[in-house]
């Protein structure tokens, strides 16, 4: 019999096309979107129902991740109450379409000792409903490789995000409405947040916190953070947009921050900390801060657009010391910071600083009291203040000359329109000299006035 090749081929594309048209008992049963992944749906989760989901989601979860099967949530709205995250966890929705709504409980999603979970494209509405303290909206506890990235996070009645002992990256997010903090980190083993925005807390914008001082190393970078409120009231630990505090090596870098009640940047007792190449506008106390028990802040190449002081390297009686304040613009300053800061507190101030620390390269516009200032009493020790440009300030540059307070160079700056002199000397807060710059320092053998530029 003569059989064509052409026949063959065909018989066999025929039997290959009839195999794919009749799928097996297997491929029937089996709840894939595609190869790697799950359809939520096919659990009886469904969307829009008006039915609390939480049963038929939870097992959705825990089957996807017994298998490290990524799980789809389609577009549409479930209600759902508190839902565990297992090691493994991948959820998935699409972006502005796939909305979780809260029904109560202590977290929408919440895991503990779980690695590699994956939250991305899904809006968690909190509805506002409390939470307990200590708990977030999502809730990870000793964590490895997480990440939840292009979500939202709207109306959480505690905070956004509370994270301890954990791993991954939180970006690209929008959180907002937030009753306290929209993302808490304690003693992180390694965290990214990146690139969020964070609208309208009560409390603070994102907190790098450690139980006790070490390093964290976490890296806060690109986010957007407005109107953030000290609702808890307080002296300043409320109401910053980003707070780190005992964290040390934490980077904080080109965030946009405007509106807030206190602080941009608070680093509290975090040594090693650098504040760089954020933009700040709108803030009521200190701008950028390294306060109490650090060694080691660099505050460079920053632009501050109204606050009470635009930079303060402080509390050298806590062992605060060994910055470098560089590069920095920082204009319209107001008189007064909030109240609850304590009543000695100076505000209109353009930089702040008291011991091991270079200020250099800095530009200063309309400070209501001093442009730079140099110590508190006798706590002042080697700070070198070369190459700014200081203008419009009531005081130039203020220096510590009180009983017991350490040296200071004030060199090769540009001071303009300083009514009250260029470089004056201090008693705490009260210029108790006239102006050395110009009368020279002789008395005062510790601070050594160079060639500075004065009009």
């Amino acid at each position: 019999m003569d059989i064509r090749r052409r026949h063959i081929l065909g018989a066999s594309a025929a039997g290959v096309a009839g195999a794919l048209a009749m799928p097996s008992d297997t491929a029937r049963a089996a709840p894939l979107t595609s190869a790697l992944g799950r359809d939520v749906t096919h659990y009886g989760v469904k969307p829009n129902s008006p039915d609390d989901q939480t049963r038929a989601l939870q097992r959705a979860i825990d089957d996807a991740a017994r298998v490290n099967a990524p799980l789809a949530l389609p577009p549409g709205i479930y209600r759902t109450g508190p839902l565990r995250l297992q090691s493994g966890t991948q959820l998935t929705g699409v972006r502005g379409a796939t909305k979780l709504v809260f029904t109560g409980g202590a977290s929408l999603f919440s895991g503990e000792g779980a690695n590699h979970i994956g939250l991305s494209n899904l809006t968690l509405d909190g509805g506002g409903l409390a939470l307990p303290d200590r708990r977030g909206l999502v809730h990870c506890l000793s964590g490895r490789d997480l990440r939840i990235l292009d979500c939202e996070i709207i109306g959480s009645g505690r905070n956004g995000i509370w994270l301890e002992n954990v791993t991954g990256e939180i970006s690209g997010n929008f959180i907002t409405k937030t009753a306290t903090t929209a993302i808490v980190s304690f003693d992180a083993l390694g965290l990214t947040v990146a690139h969020n925005t964070i609208l309208d807390t009560g409390d603070n914008g994102i907190e790098i916190l450690r139980t006790a001082i070490g390093d964290d190393g976490s890296i806060v970078t690109g986010n957007r953070i407005e109107n953030i409120k000290a609702g808890a009231g307080g002296s300043g630990q409320h109401g910053n947009a980003i707070n780190a505090f005992r964290a040390g090596n934490v980077i904080v870098s080109g965030n946009r921050i405007s509106d807030c009640d206190y602080s941009a940047v608070r680093g509290n007792s975090a040594a090693n900390i650098q504040i760089t190449g954020n933009s700040v506008s709108g803030v009521r106390e200190v701008a950028l801060y390294s306060e109490f028990a650090f060694e080691g802040a660099v505050i460079a190449n920053n632009t501050v657009d109204g606050a009470a002081v635009g930079v303060s390297v402080c509390n050298f009686n806590e062992g605060g010391r060994l910055a470098v304040v560089q590069g920095n613009i920082i204009r319209n300053l107001i008189p007064k910071r909030p109240i609850g800061t304590a009543p000695d507190d100076d505000a209109g101030i353009g930089i702040y600083v008291e011991a091991d620390t270079s200020v250099t390269g800095n530009v200063i516009e309309k400070a209501p009291s001093f442009g730079i200032m140099a110590g508190w009493g006798n706590y002042l020790r080697d700070v070198a203040i070369s190459g700014n440009v200081i203008r419009k300030s009531f005081i130039g540059i203020g220096v510590s000359v009180a009983d017991g307070a350490g040296t200071a160079l004030v060199n090769s700056n540009v001071i303009s329109e300083t009514p009250r002199g260029a470089v004056v000397g201090l008693d705490h807060a009260k210029p108790v000299t006239s102006d050395l710059a110009a009368n020279g320092a002789a008395k005062y053998v510790q601070v050594a006035i160079g060639a500075n530029t004065m009009r």
